[in-house]
């Protein structure tokens, strides 16, 4: 049978006199593991080596005072929790609240009491036992906050991707495509977040929302009926009315999920943003609210190149996909009409980027195959479905 016997703490004494060193490991060794250095040197490398549980420190000392190396534990996030006791014969006043200020947490003048310095050293274990508990209680306590936090955040994102794909089933559009503008959009954002138009708004915490939320900029399609969804021709203007109101049903949908929460949630408010005000153009022609300028939502604004982007450079079966060149042509005719100008420079100067995006995601053959078997046999020449697609942005 095998038996558990108790660690002993250790404590570390460090004084540079022989004769100390030998009455204080008597009076510890039956209760403790007790190692001894005669100068504070040895006594920083044997720290950093075995992290002692508790250190009685000698002060006078003539290589590095017990002051110093107080100072240079306690700078150590690896050692500044050992407890450290000060022994000296100094009995002033202001040598205990200079060691007290060091970090230590008790101070014993000489000559030594043995039933005093073991009760003092006894108590201090304690209280460092109860110190390390609280700490590795709070550390599994962070770990699992931390991994709560990871587990939701993945659970929202797969939530997200999962919502956005019922849209994208019943559209023309592939699941990359939403791979491909949440990447977009996030490249976007950290290229413009050192202007000094958007450095108030967008921040680390706000990207990783805007990457997150992309996919849901046209959940509202869900509510447009499929012989309008799916209609490979140009839209009648009746139609294309119809077609207008997916941001609305998408913002409302939201709403409804943020009134149900009863709070109001900043992933969701960016969400509505993106969703509601992404056709929204830089002159104010745009839908559903007509804004313009500033008016428009710095998230909207960045999807709304995201988007356009992917749909121009996007092969489908009602048209074939453009080069990045001339998507970025057609943009850049779009600058200060349909796009926010700067959005327009930042994206100029991404073209490697936003072409590495839209490879490492790009449709595969499966993905559009799928998509055909939404639609009739094709007809109409290429150039009425590539008009008809442009209606959809």
């Amino acid at each position: 049978m095998d038996l558990f016997l108790p660690v002993k703490p250790t404590v570390l004494i460090v004084d540079d006199s022989p004769a100390n060193l030998s009455l204080l490991g008597n009076l510890l060794c039956k209760l403790y593991t007790v190692k001894a250095v005669n100068h504070g040197a040895k006594a920083l490398k044997i720290v950093s080596e075995e992290q002692p549980d508790l250190i009685l420190l000698d002060i006078m000392m003539p290589d590095i005072s017990g002051y110093e190396v107080c100072r240079r534990l306690k700078v150590d996030k690896h050692t500044k929790h050992i407890p450290v006791i000060f022994l000296t014969s100094k009995t002033e006043a202001i040598s205990e609240e200079m060691g007290m200020a060091m970090g230590a947490v008790d101070y014993i003048t000489r000559p030594i009491i043995p039933e005093i310095l073991l009760s003092r050293v006894r108590a201090h274990f304690l209280e460092a036992s109860y110190v390390r508990t609280m700490r590795v209680n709070n550390e599994y306590l962070e770990y699992e906050v931390s991994k709560r936090a990871r587990d939701l955040a993945e659970l929202q994102q797969v939530t997200i991707l999962a919502l956005a794909s019922l849209a994208e089933v019943r559209d023309l559009e592939t699941g990359s495509h939403l791979r491909r503008t949440q990447n977009y959009i996030r490249v976007l954002a950290r290229r413009l977040r050192s202007h000094p138009r958007f450095l108030n708004v967008l921040n680390d915490a706000l990207i990783d929302m805007l990457y997150q939320c992309a996919p849901l900029h046209d959940i509202g399609k869900v509510g447009i009926p499929d012989r309008i969804l799916l209609k490979p021709g140009r839209y009648e203007p009746h139609e294309f009315e119809i077609m207008k109101a997916h941001p609305r049903l998408g913002f409302d949908a939201l709403s409804h999920a943020q009134e149900a929460a009863g709070a109001s949630i900043e992933f969701l408010e960016i969400a509505k943003q993106i969703v509601y005000s992404h056709h929204e153009k830089w002159d104010g022609s745009g839908y559903p609210q007509g804004l313009a300028g500033d008016a428009i939502p710095i998230p909207a604004r960045l999807m709304a190149i995201a988007d356009v982007y992917d749909a121009l450079i996007s092969k489908r079966v009602y048209k074939p996909g453009m080069s990045h060149e001339q998507a970025t042509d057609i943009i850049v005719q779009g600058r200060g009409k349909h796009f926010d100008p700067d959005v327009v420079d930042a994206f100029l100067t991404l073209g490697a980027e936003f072409q590495d995006i839209a490879s490492r995601f790009a449709d595969s053959d499966s993905e559009l195959q799928t998509k055909a078997a939404f639609l009739d046999t094709a007809t109409g020449d290429v150039f009425d479905k590539y008009i008809a697609s442009a209606g959809r942005l």
